[in-house]
This record gives structure tokens, C-alpha cells and sequence, in this order.
């Protein structure tokens, strides 16, 4: 079945349909991640947009259910080059067409990803249309295209009810420290599969209780403090700070998300709550630019934003650069930032944009990028031990 990508400038590519059949509006976003594409579509940050993969094959391994980073695929709309119906993994549940239709996802193949992608850098991001009409009618179709907002989609992606996830007690529980997945028979036909390896070398959180705000977390946010063997309690996004407060947790963490941060006019209220307090907090991504909106800084939506395992990011303090996993549209504007609340900590290499916030005369610092990272390289997981040493008294 045909299909037609349709942007908002009036460009039309003609491709091939995609998982479910139905037409959606939607942002369209570029990831240049060569591989990860499940934890992509599982990242609750890309609600209420279209995700265009630059990599050009997607779907060769398959989908791996344990390496979903939420309940679901949260895209819109899906967006490749080549759709791989034939994966080659042991460790493949499903393919990723029928992964698209079971969750109701559509999207677009055969298309000139590049040539996409380049009409992104250049025009930036804007809205586009997916659907299978081969009658569609420009002149009615942009006006509607014009009018698309993502809306207040953390309400869509945070979970119902607030729960625990217990730290682990040994390291062995995490998996090996080192080397890949080894096809067994045995276990293959059987079910069991073999634990992922782990980098997680101490157990830095052992005792201590963490309250993990829900702004559209990636699972692997609680796991990356579970495997430190901290308890972690996840929490709504529209918890009350009181709330938090009273369960004495010996640190906060406020996650990643999607959309517009400035609509998240009652999280802010509450984040400032939690800022004035002395409990340590760490906070990523959209919980990023929350804490800076709540502390009197601004932010503002970039050309086409950072969304990839490539971006290399500059640690102030050190002068050591690291390769991040990151997925936002949004930065903190560092002209705006009162260095008496906060001053900048990482820095992104490739543009100078604002990647991490350390606050002045408080236990908090807060990143940009993921350091939890999946799919990405894991430079940055050091963070959460950094967390952990300032739950100690320590910096």
C-alpha cells in the first residue's frame, strides 16, 4: 500500500505503508542512532511526535521485549528507509511491522530519509502528515498541519499510581560485568534468557531510598539506581511535593519527559517546593529544564534538537568530554541563568548549548542528556554514583 509523508512547507515524499492503518498529524523528528530503535519508540519523551531514524535499515534484530523502555511505543508515527520484515536474532519475540500494528503505530518506508532529515537541519523541525490517502488535498491539509501542537503530553505518558522497585543485594544479580549474549539451546527452548551484561561495578546506593518523579521516565532510569542497590519509589507526575516530602526519601530524581516544558505550569510550582528543601536531587532532561524553570531561568525550543547516542558533551569541571545518549527538542537558555541559583556544568561541544546545571549552595545538579542511556554509550552513568555520593555529604 502506498503512502505519503506530507510537512508542513508543502513537501510530499511518497513511500510504502507501515505498521497500523490510520492517518496521524504529528512533529516530525530525526534520531541518527544506528541502532536502538525499540528503546526509541519505547522512550515516552517522543509523545505526541513522528520519529525519522537517519540509520537507514531498521527492524534487522527484531523487537526484544526486555529492552522496551516503557509499558509501549509512544511515536505517533514511524519513519525509515528500509523496514526489515525478516529479523535474524535468538533473542527476537516479534518483527517490528507486527510489533507497529499490535500497538496501533503508523508509519512511512521507502523514503529519502537524508533528503528529510537535510529539510530539517535546514528549515527545522515542523509537522507533518502520514497517511494513505492517495486524494489528499494540500490546501486543506496545511492549515491543519499548522495548528498541531504536542499539547501537555506528560499527563499522557507518567504512570496511574505510585510504586516501589526494590535495589538489588548482590552485584550478581545484575548480570556479568562484561562480555554478550551466548546462545544456549537448552535455555532457548526453554524461555530463560541470559541477563544482559552490566558495567555497574559497586553498589553505591546500598541503603539508601530514592523518589523518582514520573515525567516520562525511561524504565532504565530506576533500573540504573536499583542496580546500585538504592529502593526506588516512582511517583506521578502530578504528585505533590508535600507528598514526596513526607515519604523522607534520602534523594530526589526528576526524570526525562516529553513536550514544552513551560506547559508544565503545576510540576514547576511543585519542583520549586522540592528545590527549596534539603534533600539532594538529580534530575534529567525535561526534569532539567523543570528545575531551571522553577528556579527563574528560561528555556527555549531549539532549530531541530539532539536526538542520538553520538553528542559529545564537556564536563566544565574537568575539561573531559563524553559521548551522550540524548532526545530533546528544548535547552535552558544560559543567557538568562542567574549564577547565584545555578551555573553551567556540561556543555554540549558540537553547538555550545546548555547540557547540565550545578545549583549554587545546594545538593542538586541536573543534565540534559541520559546518562541511564538506552539506547547509547554509557560514559555518563558515573552520574548516579555521583548521586549517591551526595546523598553521603560528599560532592
Amino acid at each position: 500500500m502506498k503512502a505519503f509523508l506530507i510537512l508542513e512547507d508543502g513537501t510530499v515524499f511518497k513511500g510504502i505503508h507501515i505498521g497500523a492503518e490510520k492517518e496521524i498529524i504529528s512533529e516530525i523528528v530525526f534520531n541518527t542512532s544506528m541502532a536502538g530503535y525499540l528503546e526509541v519508540l519505547t522512550d515516552p519523551s517522543y509523545a505526541g511526535q513522528a520519529v525519522c531514524m537517519t540509520y537507514p535499515l531498521i527492524g534487522n534484530y527484531g523487537i526484544c521485549g526486555e529492552d522496551c523502555e516503557s509499558r509501549r511505543p509512544w511515536p505517533d508515527g514511524f519513519i525509515v528507509r528500509e523496514l526489515s520484515r525478516m529479523p535474524s536474532n535468538f533473542r527476537s519475540d516479534c518483527t517490528i511491522q507486527e510489533y507497529l500494528e499490535i500497538h496501533g503505530v503508523p508509519g512511512i518506508a521507502g523514503i529519502d530519509t537524508r533528503a528529510l532529515t537535510k529539510i530539517l537541519r535546514e528549515k527545522g523541525t515542523m509537522n507533518g502528515m502520514i497517511t494513505t490517502n492517495a486524494d489528499y488535498c494540500l490546501e486543506k491539509i496545511l492549515p491543519r498541519l499548522a495548528e498541531y501542537t504536542t499539547g501537555k503530553v506528560v499527563e499522557k505518558v507518567t504512570c496511574e499510581a505510585k510504586y516501589e522497585i526494590r535495589g538489588v543485594k548482590d552485584l550478581a544479580d545484575n548480570g556479568p560485568l562484561s562480555g554478550s549474549a551466548v546462545f544456549n539451546k537448552e535455555d532457548f527452548l526453554s524461555g530463560k534468557k541470559e541477563k544482559k551484561p552490566s558495567l555497574v561495578k559497586e553498589l553505591s546506593g546500598a541503603g539508601k531510598r530514592v523518589a523518582l518523579l514520573d515525567l516520562g521516565a525511561k524504565d532504565n532510569i530506576a533500573r540504573s539506581l536499583a542496580m546500585r542497590g538504592c529502593d526506588v519509589t516512582v511517583y506521578p507526575a502530578l504528585t505533590s511535593a508535600e507528598e514526596i516530602i513526607a515519604d523522607r526519601p534520602d534523594g530526589i530524581m526528576l526524570s526525562n519527559g516529553p513536550g514544552d516544558p513551560k506547559e508544565c505550569e503545576s510540576i514547576i510550582a511543585e519542583i520549586r517546593k522540592l528545590y527549596e528543601t534539603d534533600i539532594p536531587i538529580f534530575a534529567i532532561c525535561l526534569g532539567h529544564q523543570l528545575m531551571a524553570l522553577a528556579t527563574g531561568a528560561d528555556t527555549f525550543k531549539m532549530k531541530y534538537g539532539h536526538r542520538g547516542g553520538n553528542h559529545p558533551v564537556k564536563d566544565l569541571s574537568t575539561g573531559r568530554v563524553y559521548i551522550s545518549s540524548q532526545n530533546h527538542g528544548y535547552v535552558v537558555d544560559m543567557d538568562k541563568l542567574d549564577s547565584k541559583v545555578a551555573v553551567p556544568a556540561f556543555i554540549n561541544v558540537n553547538d555550545g548549548t546548555n547540557e547540565g546545571l550545578s545549583y549554587t549552595g545546594k545538593n542538586i545538579f541536573t543534565v540534559q542528556f541520559h546518562p541511564e542511556a538506552c539506547p547509547g554509550p554509557q560514559d555518563s552513568g558515573y552520574l548516579f554514583d555521583r548521586f549517591f555520593t551526595m546523598m553521603n555529604g560528599g560532592m
